[in-house]
């Protein structure tokens, strides 16, 4: 029962990785109000791309 709980929330991050980088414009403008927004869609996307690296090896790894 834990595993299945483990890889579900594991695959909840690796589609929130994934929306953070496809969405990264989008989301800078609804959320933040300050005018370097290529700056910030880029770090939305890197922190995007980690989620989903971790994501995807807490869903390999999970024994």
């Amino acid at each position: 029962m834990l595993q299945i709980i483990i890889k579900m929330v594991s695959i909840l991050m690796v589609l929130a990785g994934i929306i953070m980088i496809y969405d990264a414009r989008i989301l800078t403008k609804k959320f933040f109000g300050f005018g370097d927004q290529n700056e910030a869609s880029s770090g939305l996307k890197i922190l995007g791309f980690l989620i989903a690296i971790i994501g995807g090896l807490i869903f390999y790894f999970n024994l």
